[in-house]
């Protein structure tokens, strides 16, 4: 089921209203039936691997509890980690690695080697599978108890809010929420619809409204000069922003409504002065799983500058892995790796550093926007071959006819730019309010921010009644 699906619409309401008219006992019961069937919506054969992942990882955390050596509790921890991870290797990377292979084969002049695997990838699995080995490896390290109860554990792997594209939750910060006794507040519902509103317009006006503009110039890569590939390049980083963040948004507002505060994932990314400082932002539940279980554990900054580079890269080059299965995600994973090395590199050997004021702020804003936009070319490109048609496309038509040829391809012209313009505006309004605390904390602000409240909510409504009619768009992050 989709966020911005019909479907939904009724599911929610419904769900919400039947889990303030129950008693405390059978909330879980509730929202454990309404996640699985949030999830088996889109393929019900998925659930078996959902289920297994949530048995595996539940069983594995009691063996290592009540292990008597720590060879047994290895033995435990291994079972988990060749299960969950195989099987998030086999649904979403054993094409590449076919592929990959066949085309190594062909290279060295082999024959009749076809590399082509064809699985179906389970949505979320990359999002659910971190966030059961978060479980593993928290109890491996003895920071915290296993969940004797498999219901409340199920409920934290499939919990329906963030099961599909996170945030990634960790157990410490999730599990007691779901056993907490929650009474109905006001100030819940309110910061709840303020945020699936939110969330709605950054994916329906702002990301779906850019797609258009976007897909006119990567699907023909080869076609488009250097104003046009800038302006759809810079057209998809705000487009993967609301598209994401937007559906980060909405989880945590419908999870609100329960009762639950999810972790934030996004911090106005874009405002960042440094590459590093940009991925504190950005998919913050995945940076901190990464720093945590891989980063940390390879040595962090303990082990010297040149394996602290090397630790970065390893983790920058295995998230562009888990974002997805073509070597696209590992150049930009390691460009943007590259660019955090050179930062570091900078800094130890004393370069030169800029004054600190507002106009140097704005410019090293400005650098950063432009390094991580420069490597959403690669992100978006369906092949390395696009994107390097892409980048000699960037170096051309740079002149008067080139930027009018630009504006007709992307058909921003009239109407379409100023709605394109008036919809920036409001999500840069949108984002200086901060709707997730609540307004007995935030009662300033939010009051300054109801008038902006009712007109989202008012675009929401007309946005969901053209999606009954004109179908819906997925989710960019569904597909990793």
């Amino acid at each position: 089921m989709n966020f911005n699906s019909l479907e939904f619409l009724i599911f929610f309401p419904v769900v919400l209203l039947l889990y303030w008219l129950l008693p405390h006992r059978l909330r879980r019961w509730l929202l454990l039936a309404a996640s699985y069937l949030f999830y088996l919506w889109w393929n019900p054969w998925t659930g078996f691997l959902l289920l297994g992942t949530t048995l595996i990882s539940w069983l594995s955390a009691r063996g290592m509890e009540h292990a008597d050596s720590q060879r047994s509790r290895k033995l435990w921890l291994l079972l988990a980690l060749v299960c969950c991870l195989g099987c998030l290797a086999v649904f979403k990377y054993a094409g590449f690695l076919t592929d990959t292979a066949g085309s190594v084969v062909r290279l060295l002049g082999g024959e009749g080697f076809d590399g082509t695997v064809d699985l179906v990838l389970p949505v979320g699995i990359s999002f659910y599978t971190f966030q059961t080995l978060s479980y593993v490896l928290d109890v491996y390290r003895g920071e915290i108890r296993t969940e004797p109860d498999l219901g409340y554990y199920a409920l934290f792997v499939s919990f329906f809010p963030q099961l599909v594209a996170g945030p990634i939750e960790r157990p410490d910060h999730l599990l007691p929420q779901l056993k907490e006794r929650h009474r109905f507040r006001a100030s819940d519902l309110y910061c709840g619809v303020c945020l699936l509103c939110r969330g709605y317009f950054k994916k329906l006006v702002v990301a779906d409204g850019l797609s258009a503009l976007v897909d006119r110039v990567y699907a023909a890569p080869g076609a488009a000069t250097g104003p046009a590939i800038a302006l759809a390049t810079v057209a998809f980083a705000v487009q993967i922003y609301c598209d994401f963040s937007g559906y980060s948004d909405i989880a945590q507002g419908a999870a609100r409504m329960l009762g639950i505060r999810l972790m934030d994932n996004f911090r106005r990314p874009y405002a960042a002065k440094s590459v590093r400082a940009f991925w504190r932002r950005w998919h913050i539940s995945l940076t901190s799983w990464f720093t945590d279980y891989l980063y940390k554990p390879l040595g962090g900054s303990r082990r010297g500058l040149a394996r602290q580079c090397v630790n970065i890269m390893i983790v920058f080059l295995v998230s562009g892995l888990w974002h997805g299965a073509d070597w696209t995600y590992v150049v930009w994973g390691g460009f943007l790796g590259l660019c955090q090395v050179a930062g570091l590199l900078w800094q130890r050997v004393g370069g030169p550093a800029l004054p600190d004021n507002r106009l140097t702020g704005l410019l090293r804003q400005g650098r950063t926007f432009l390094l991580v936009t420069f490597a959403w070319i690669f992100f978006r490109a369906g092949s390395l071959e696009e994107a390097g048609l892409l980048l000699r496309g960037l170096t051309a038509g740079w002149n008067g006819a080139g930027w009018q040829s630009a504006l007709s391809l992307l058909e921003l012209t009239g109407n379409a730019a100023l709605r394109a313009v008036l919809a920036i505006l409001c999500l840069l309004l949108l984002e200086r309010v901060d709707w997730s605390r609540g307004t007995d904390e935030t009662a300033g602000a939010v009051s300054a921010a109801q008038a902006v409240f009712f007109l989202v909510s008012t675009a929401a409504v007309a946005w969901l009644a053209l999606l009954a009619a004109n179908g819906e768009n997925a989710f960019l992050y569904f597909q990793f």
